[in-house]
């Protein structure tokens, strides 16, 4: 994976200030560097300049970025992020229209492929990707980023430029560009965090470039297009052909994955999801001759503190260790202590540019940071539970039926700390409540689905567009910070369109979670795995990493300099803090309950220092 960034500046000849528009690429570069730390390019033309910096993953030595290609003439170049799994396939099919190729490098098909088709070529392509074209002789720029948002990318435009980056902080780099959070970017923090509204940035004047989107600036004027759409299509297959179907899709989709000039990796916490995965991965490479490696995450003394609950039944380690015999793999146990998680909190932030989900993001920055000594590419299992519908909301009917966001139960533990005249002037049950019903009014639905299979179609769809995208910003923060690319085959757009229309009868079958997912991987899997109840990426449970949290929350609650005394009551943060935690009552998710609401407003008032954020 990558970074890209860069700039457009309308009617300048950018070459005449050569050095100081270098330097702000450069600068681009540098912030966000962590992404592709192995090398690093710039390119400047008349009207536009791009930055890129590269983690090596295809075509070592001659994959350089921003890449140029010209066609009679005309000169286009790209800055590109991500992999596109099947550019074998697309490569063949322009080689046989006479395109001739210098490199072996996806970025090279990418471009040369707009070259001969325009944004007819994406919807070929396969892969997570976000990157920018740009076309000199039309002093154009074009956007582009994947189907289900994988890989992120921001713009903005500010002070006569418009601006792109891979993260926020490419942006809020730029000279001049001021970090300010007016009422809006309040209630995505408060009202959804830490999810957000898709498209949104959160910082004002920051936008998100939709997910299967395409942005175009041009003389012409700035405008959006999708060049792709999740259609609601009838299902016409048997069972026992969509029990085949599935299983031939998601066994394409991760062998698709496994592309690499290096060594692979997966994450294998012993749950039905990563296991098929770790299980597919295992046989490809024992083919070759090669031993996976895989790794788990666990927390110190879990086996002692670990508490069962409805949202996490189990331990994962046992199930870990019997995969990681059943797949022969070399297998990695790492644990966080609760003083590193803690620790993690902030560069958590510095990660996303946002308050995320508390130890859960901590702890997988953690992880991914030991990961990366052994592997800079890695296969994950998420987004099996938005797709298959593993969650909870999806079985338990009082969940099924509730208007609003299913995963932001607890709503009044969200403003149980804030100030009253913060409340009454943000309405933040308001917002939250707008941007459910705006959101799901958008779900594809076909007219014969009536009742409860009309309200999981458009619970499936929430998913796929709100909880799984913050799930994907997590993991792509996580991994990227510290220079892992990390592959989600499970976000494979045949496999959404597939299953989306996939009734819900066939993906539950006699009310089996997941029915369908394990059904399609039984030749996989051993039986103890494949039928274990679902149990959630862990959590420490570990009293003494609350007690460090309400240490730290105290300390900042009287420490009067801190930003967050802007927004919370301290007579009301000092009643809560005497409450007992109740870990099965989360506020977000399945994991984020008392305590991690405690280390989300640690994170909030880190950003608002750390990033020196003007409320407006």
């Amino acid at each position: 994976m990558c970074s890209i960034a860069g700039f457009l500046v309308p009617g300048i000849r950018l070459e005449e200030e050569k050095e100081r528009w270098s330097a702000v690429l450069r600068k681009m570069n540098q912030t966000q560097k962590h992404r592709g730390p192995d090398e690093e390019g710039i390119y400047l033309s008349e009207g536009c300049g791009l930055a890129h910096t590269r983690l090596s993953i295809l075509d070592l030595e001659r994959g350089r970025q921003p890449m140029r290609a010209w066609k009679e003439g005309r000169e286009y170049c790209i800055a590109y992020n991500g992999e596109t799994y099947n550019m074998p396939a697309l490569r063949r099919e322009l080689k046989e229209q006479g395109v001739v190729f210098e490199t072996t490098s996806d970025t090279e098909v990418v471009l040369k492929g707009y070259i001969e088709e325009g944004s007819a070529f994406f919807t070929k392509m396969n892969g997570i990707f976000a990157f920018a074209i740009w076309e000199k002789e039309k002093q154009q720029l074009l956007l582009v980023r994947d189907r289900l948002g994988v890989k992120p990318l921001f713009y903005a435009n500010w002070n006569g430029m418009f601006l792109f980056a891979s993260e926020l902080k490419g942006i809020l780099c730029v000279p001049g560009f001021s970090a300010e959070v007016d009422r809006e970017g309040l209630c995505e923090i408060f009202a959804l965090g830490p999810a957000k509204t898709p498209g949104k940035g959160v910082f004002r004047g920051i936008h998100e470039l939709p997910a299967g989107g395409m942005l175009i600036h041009s003389p012409a004027g700035e405008w959006q297009e999708k060049y792709w759409v999740l259609e609601a299509k009838p299902h016409e297959e048997t069972m026992e052909q969509t029990i085949a179907h599935t299983s031939w899709l998601l066994e394409d989709a991760v062998r698709s994955q496994m592309l690499s000039d290096i060594p692979i990796s997966t994450f294998l916490s012993g749950g039905v999801d990563s296991s098929l995965v770790t299980s597919i991965c295992a046989q490809e490479l024992k083919k070759q001759g090669k031993q996976l490696n895989t790794f788990s995450f666990d927390f110190t003394e879990n086996n002692k503190y670990f508490q069962e609950n409805a949202f996490q039944p189990s331990e994962d380690r046992p199930y870990a260790e019997l995969m990681a015999k059943y797949c022969d793999t070399n297998h990695t146990f790492l644990e966080c202590s609760k003083e590193a998680l803690v620790e993690e909190l902030y560069p958590a932030v510095r990660a996303r540019d946002l308050p995320g989900m508390a130890d859960v993001e901590a702890s997988m920055l953690y992880f991914c940071r030991q990961v990366v000594t052994k592997n800079k590419v890695t296969l994950t299992g998420e987004c099996a539970d938005e797709i298959f519908g593993g969650y909870p909301w999806f079985h338990r009917k009082e969940m099924l039926e509730k208007e609003g966001f299913p995963w932001s139960n607890e709503f009044s533990m969200r403003t149980a700390m804030l100030k009253d005249e913060v409340l009454s002037e943000l309405h933040l049950k308001e917002y939250e409540a707008e941007a459910y019903e705006t959101r799901v009014a958008t779900a594809p639905l076909l007219p014969e689905w009536k009742g409860e299979e009309r309200k999981r179609q458009q619970l499936a769809w929430l998913n796929l567009n709100w909880f799984m995208v913050t799930l994907l910003d997590r993991m792509d923060r996580t991994s990227m910070a510290c220079g892992l690319e990390a592959r989600v085959p499970f976000a494979d757009h045949r496999i959404v369109e597939y299953v989306y229309n996939t009734p819900w009868e066939m993906k539950c079958p006699d009310g089996m979670v997941k029915g369908l997912l394990r059904k399609a991987g039984e030749k996989y899997l051993p039986k103890e795995v494949l039928y274990r109840k679902k149990s959630p990426y862990p959590k420490t449970y570990h009293p003494g990493y609350e007690a460090l949290l309400k240490k730290r929350f105290s300390e900042m609650l009287y420490e009067k300099n801190e930003p967050i005394h802007a927004l919370l009551d301290v007579q009301k943060a000092e009643h809560f803090l005497k409450m007992p935690s109740d870990y099965a009552k989360p506020w977000y998710g399945q994991l984020m309950a008392g305590p991690q609401l405690y280390a989300y407003l640690l994170m909030v008032n880190y950003w608002l220092k750390e990033y020196h954020i003007s409320l407006c």
